[in-house]
Order: C-alpha cells, then sequence, then structure tokens
C-alpha cells in the first residue's frame, strides 16, 4: 500500500499539480530524504503501466461518443527536437532553406461526452487535433449517429472527411474577437457582445434548471433565435452599407461572424449542441501547467506515459472520484484491471466508491 501511495503521489504531483521532478527533488533534499528524477520517472513508469489499458478503454468507449470537445496547445518533446535539427541539417544539405516534413508538435484534448459520462483524452506527438479525432473515429462501430463536433474553426481540427460528424464552432471565439476590439470600436462592439451576453445568459438559465437538451432548444429557439437573427442582419448592414472597411479588424471580426454563422448557430438548429469550448479549453489547463513548470518531455514515450495518466487524472476528477484513491487503486489490483479494464474506468471507480 505504501508502495503504491509513493508512486501515486509522484504522479499526481507530475500530472496534476505540474511539479517538475527536479523541484520534488529539491524539496525532498531539504527533508532529508532526497529522490532523483531518474527514481521518480521509474516509480511514475510503474503506475503507468497499471493504467494504460484503462486509457484505451476509455479510447473505445469516447470512440462511441454523441458529443465531442477538442482543441490544442503546443507541446516540446526534446527527442522530437533533436529530430526537427536532423531534418533541418539534411534539408540545408540538399540546398533547401527548410524541411518539407512536419516538425509542430502538440498536445490534444479530447473531452467526450457518451451518456452520461464524459472522457478527457490527451495525445502529445506531432499529430494535431484533427488527426487525433481521425484516430479515435477509427474505433468508432458503424451505423451510429454523427456526433455533434465543438471546436474553434483552425483548419487543424478538421478530419479528413468532415461529413462523417456536424460540427460546431465555438461561439464564445467569435464573441472573443470583438471583445478584443471594444477599445477601439466600442459602439459597434458593444452591439454584439449586449447580443451574444443575452445568449449566454439564456444558456446559463437553462443549465441551471437542468432542461432536457430538447427543453433548452426549444427555450434557445424562444429567446436567442430572435436575437440572433436580429445581429445577423445588422452584421450584414455593416457590410452591405459600406459602414466597416473589409480589411480592418472589425472587418474581419464580421466576416469570421458570417462565415461561419451556420455552425456557430448549432444551438438553434441541433437539440444538445453547445455554444462554447470552454470544457476542453479548461482541461487542457493540465498540460498547459505541466508546460509552464516543466517546460518539455524528454521522449514520445514520457509524452504518452503523460497522456495516460493525465487523462485518468482529469476524468476521475471530472467524475467526482478522488484521483490519488483511483491510482492506487489500479496498481493494487493490476490483475483485475488488466482482466476486466471497462469495470475500472474513472467514473465507474467513482460511482463504486460513493456507494454504501
Amino acid at each position: 500500500m505504501y508502495s503504491s501511495l509513493l508512486e501515486t503521489v509522484l504522479a499526481v504531483s507530475r500530472y496534476y499539480l505540474g511539479l517538475p521532478f527536479y523541484r520534488v527533488e529539491g524539496y525532498q533534499a531539504m527533508l532529508g530524504v532526497p529522490v532523483s528524477d531518474a527514481t521518480q520517472w521509474d516509480q511514475i513508469e510503474k503506475v503507468g503501466d497499471c493504467a494504460y489499458r484503462v486509457f484505451e478503454q476509455m479510447e473505445h468507449v469516447a470512440a462511441q461518443g454523441e458529443l465531442i470537445f477538442q482543441d490544442d496547445t503546443a507541446v516540446r518533446i526534446v527527442s522530437l527536437i533533436k529530430e526537427n535539427r536532423d531534418l533541418v541539417t539534411a534539408a540545408q544539405a540538399q540546398g533547401l532553406s527548410k524541411t518539407n516534413e512536419r516538425t509542430g508538435m502538440h498536445t490534444t484534448a479530447l473531452a467526450v461526452q457518451r451518456g452520461e459520462h464524459t472522457a478527457i483524452l490527451y495525445y502529445s506527438s506531432r499529430h494535431h487535433a484533427g488527426e487525433n479525432l481521425q484516430r479515435l473515429w477509427d474505433k468508432r462501430q458503424a451505423g451510429l449517429a454523427k456526433p455533434l463536433t465543438m471546436s474553434d474553426a483552425l483548419a487543424s481540427n478538421e478530419v479528413a472527411d468532415e461529413s462523417i460528424l456536424i460540427r460546431c464552432h465555438c461561439l464564445a471565439h467569435g464573441r472573443r474577437q470583438f471583445s478584443d476590439l471594444a477599445d477601439v470600436f466600442p459602439v459597434e462592439c458593444q452591439v454584439v457582445l449586449d447580443t451574444l451576453k443575452q445568449v449566454f445568459d439564456h444558456d446559463a438559465e437553462a443549465r441551471d434548471k437542468q432542461m432536457s437538451p430538447e427543453a433548452r432548444f426549444a427555450y434557445h429557439q424562444a429567446y436567442s433565435q430572435p436575437l440572433m437573427d436580429e445581429l445577423r442582419q445588422w452584421l450584414q448592414k455593416q457590410v452591405d452599407a459600406h459602414l466597416v472597411e473589409p480589411n480592418s479588424a472589425l472587418g474581419q471580426a464580421i466576416a469570421y461572424m458570417q462565415t461561419h454563422w451556420e455552425t456557430l448557430t448549432r444551438f438553434l438548429s441541433i437539440p444538445g449542441a453547445p455554444l462554447d469550448n470552454n470544457l476542453v479549453e479548461r482541461a487542457l489547463k493540465l498540460f498547459i501547467r505541466q508546460r509552464k513548470n516543466s517546460l518539455f518531455y524528454k521522449s514520445t514515450q514520457s509524452a504518452y506515459i503523460a497522456s495516460v495518466l493525465t487523462s485518468l487524472i482529469a476524468t476521475c476528477i471530472y467524475a467526482g472520484g478522488n484521483a490519488v484513491e483511483y491510482l492506487v487503486a489500479l496498481q493494487e489490483h493490476r490483475s483485475e484491471v488488466f482482466a476486466d479494464p471497462a469495470a475500472w474506468l474513472p467514473w465507474a471507480y467513482a460511482r463504486s466508491r460513493a456507494s454504501p
């Protein structure tokens, strides 16, 4: 029990608190019991060895989900950075100024709702969010309805065939383009911001009243649809009457709203469609914290372990469970976990612990 708890505390410190190994080593040294960074990694790998089967099972469950949120953030992986240098050197040897190979590195977060459960999955590699979503889609059973998929409007979020899903775009991103310009164009931006505030207030009220997707949809159609129709007319008037310079920052913000109007307003045409991508943006903060504190992962293997353990920690916490107890339990019941990983999904564990 003590050994499993120690390993889990190290894992949670690294992947939830974002504490780098060298900082923990320094703290332990002050206490007179230094634990080297290499030893910490060895202990965390043991936790990962008990957890990856549950992660794979969670991927399978998420692949059948009805609502998917996705987003990316940057990541540094030392082994890939070294590969990039070799690629650049090889390109220069051929007389090229840069390599044609992909050199970017990303951490993708996918928050997937299936029924009453939410799986939060992370992937750190050269693949961007659209490719990671496509790889998850490849595990999806045939014949299921198209999932609602929420993201911002970057092309990196798109899959090879967008017809396999129903794309929603984040209305909060559209709103932000105007809030960022409020000091420069106060009158025009206030029109948009006031309208969208009322729409988001309607959504908050629907959430507070725990409306069903159908009731929320009817509520938005009754109260938000007229507001959005009026806003759309106002945006078009700015263009038609030449009240805004198309190439200005305000003109570009208006063009963004008009270009993506259908996907920004899915909540007015499909029950259950979200307004924003806040769920997955909050989930990405765990990896952003790790990046700010620890800067990089040494290899693709260490990035994979980080993805596995952060996924289980985040999903367990979202389900209302105790992540420390959960990871200790996975280690102490390793044979049962490998025999039936579905029984050890974070929400299953959280539910069983809450039962009398």
